[in-house]
């Protein structure tokens, strides 16, 4: 048997490949940004003949379906460099996990950005300058791999996660087809690696937070 053989046989028993473009991300924003009571954002949408009554809640499967990009975070051992006799040996002491960045469609309501523009007011009060306590302000937020069936196979849960940078959006005369999209970073306290049945039961524990 050749190699390439040997490779589509290993594929095979393994299910096939996974793409990069099956994903799903849920997570229910904080009581700040769970509800949408932006009265000029409101007004401006039943103006524009865009008002839905259902948009005065975030839902999390909007959000899930808004978002267009997101990495699984990897994680790096720290440690530091001992002496021994013959050599220098590296002794681990801890670990480093990168913040998260998502990507989010926006559309004509430009409720994600309101909702993000919400959110983050909570976590530092835009007049008098005071910062609410975490416990406030943070959400788990689950990253799941789907297969073909989007069936969860892998995913990671970010605890105690919050936004901590959103991008700027850019507008041009020359973008006429372009669709405008919101970046934002989210840093965490830590992520949990979980198996297709307890990455599901977090999604739907996710989903059903937004009931209390």
């Amino acid at each position: 048997m050749s190699d390439i053989d040997k490779l589509k046989s290993t594929i095979s028993k393994k299910g096939g490949l996974a793409k990069s473009n099956r994903f799903n991300v849920m997570f229910t924003p904080p009581s700040g940004g769970l509800f949408n009571f932006n009265l000029q954002g409101i007004i401006s949408s039943a103006i524009s003949g865009n008002y839905n009554p259902k948009n005065l809640v975030n839902d999390p499967r909007d959000i899930a379906l808004l978002c267009d990009s997101v990495s699984i975070p990897g994680k790096q051992i720290s440690t530091i460099e001992q002496q021994t006799l013959r050599e220098i040996v590296k002794i681990p002491y801890g670990c480093i996990t990168d913040d998260v960045s998502l990507s989010f469609l926006l559309t004509n309501d430009y409720y994600i950005k309101n909702m993000f523009d919400t959110w983050i007011n909570s976590i530092v009060d835009k007049d008098k300058y005071c910062v609410a306590y975490k416990k406030d302000i943070v959400t788990d937020v689950i990253i799941q791999q789907l297969d073909e069936q989007n069936t969860p196979i892998y995913g990671v849960k970010l605890e105690a996660a919050f936004p901590v940078s959103m991008s700027e959006i850019a507008l041009s005369n020359e973008s006429q087809n372009t669709i405008s999209r919101l970046n934002v970073s989210f840093a965490y306290d830590r992520y949990v690696p979980e198996g297709a049945l307890s990455s599901t039961g977090s999604l739907i524990k996710s989903a059903l937070s937004i009931f209390g």
